[in-house]
């Protein structure tokens, strides 16, 4: 199949580059001795999860019990819930992903792991528990301290959970300029002193998982970090290339549209918008934008309907006529790949593979 037989708008992929992103990050865990627990919320997608353990992926990542039901298809070693489970339904099918593979979760109260104990008592399975703490973002997770070291005591008196250590994400961290090398190193900081406070009190830690995707490549510069957790990094985007973790030509998806109107003097209309992208915005802009045009980088994608896309062609470097097809990179890959049913994977004007996005809509 030839990359123009391919109906609009869909997500493509370009293989060489994903696969170049893929053993680059491989790469760069065994150097660092970190183990690689992939987030799948990116990609949503068994093959790539499959490829990720080829690899040397220890496990995956997933959000969602249901995209831990999906991914169990990858048959990986260890599946890792990076966040927080609550509730009875959530909790019995999780129990039932433990009959098939070991489970750990990401937890920051007593009130969710009393709840995953009472699952995992009645379902005779043990589900290990990674105590979360707040690192900066101010998201999910205790604070370091007495607040951390008392959600491990609490998990380790419980039945049938397993306290394995700790899980954070630095996710205030956006740039690595000089104010987020600071950052970085305060971050650092924090996990060492958490460290040392778990020695001091004989509480053994396992697994110290953490970073993100601005942080990848400096991972290996927070102390005593063991096992990291990227996602975006498969196809990465136009904010992870912003933020510095990539350049523009390690950005393997693009949507490709259609040219469906050029009616209006200065601007055309593509077959995507807002159920097509994502209305993220660039990470640290003003700007309001919500992809680039390969084919035009001038060009300014600064508005969507649900089907229509608006371009302003004013600083275009090309002109275009209804029926054209571009290249859009998104800014935000992980919300767009959820919107798509499937995705053509390309080397050159080839279609070389069709894969689906299985674990789209899997919200809970």
């Amino acid at each position: 199949m030839h990359v123009s037989e391919i109906d609009t708008p869909a997500l493509v992929v370009d293989l060489d580059i994903l696969e170049r992103n893929l053993a680059r990050v491989a790469g760069y865990a065994r150097e660092h001795g970190l183990r690689l627990r992939p987030h799948t919320k990116t990609h949503k997608s068994v093959r790539l999860a499959r490829r990720q353990i080829a690899m040397g992926a220890v496990g995956l990542t997933v959000a969602k019990v249901s995209e831990a039901e999906v991914m169990l298809a990858a048959e990986p070693d260890d599946l890792l819930v990076a966040y927080p489970i609550v509730g009875h339904t959530k909790l019995l099918r999780l129990t039932q992903v433990a009959r098939q593979t070991r489970v750990t979760v990401a937890l920051d109260s007593t009130c969710a792991a009393r709840q995953l104990s009472d699952a995992a008592r009645v379902a005779q399975v043990e589900i290990g528990v990674l105590a979360e703490v707040d690192v900066g973002l101010g998201r999910v997770g205790v604070s370091a301290g007495e607040p951390l070291l008392a959600l491990a005591r609490a998990i380790q008196k419980l039945p049938h959970l397993r306290f394995a250590g700790i899980a954070f994400y630095p996710g205030h961290i956006k740039t690595l300029d000089e104010s987020g090398r600071r950052a970085l190193a305060q971050v650092s900081d924090l996990v060492r002193g958490i460290l040392g406070d778990f020695l001091a009190t004989g509480i053994e830690i396992g697994i110290v998982s953490g970073g993100s995707t601005p942080t990848l490549f400096h991972s290996h510069e927070i102390h005593g970090l063991t096992e990291i957790r990227p996602g975006t990094y498969v196809f990465n985007d136009l904010n992870t290339m912003r933020s510095g973790a990539c350049a523009l030509e390690d950005c393997a998806a693009t949507v490709l549209a259609t040219v469906v109107s050029t009616a209006r003097p200065g601007q055309m209309i593509i077959d995507g918008g807002s159920k097509t992208f994502s209305s993220d915005r660039l990470a640290n802009s003003s700007e309001v934008t919500f992809g680039h045009l390969v084919e035009a980088p001038g060009a300014r994608f600064h508005k969507m309907n649900e089907e229509h896309g608006f371009i302003d062609l004013a600083d275009a470097e090309a002109a275009f006529g209804v029926g054209d097809r571009v290249r859009v990179i998104p800014n935000h890959i992980c919300v767009a790949v959820n919107l798509h049913e499937k995705v053509y994977g390309v080397r050159g004007e080839t279609v070389e593979e069709v894969w689906p996005v299985d674990a789209r809509g899997k919200l809970q």
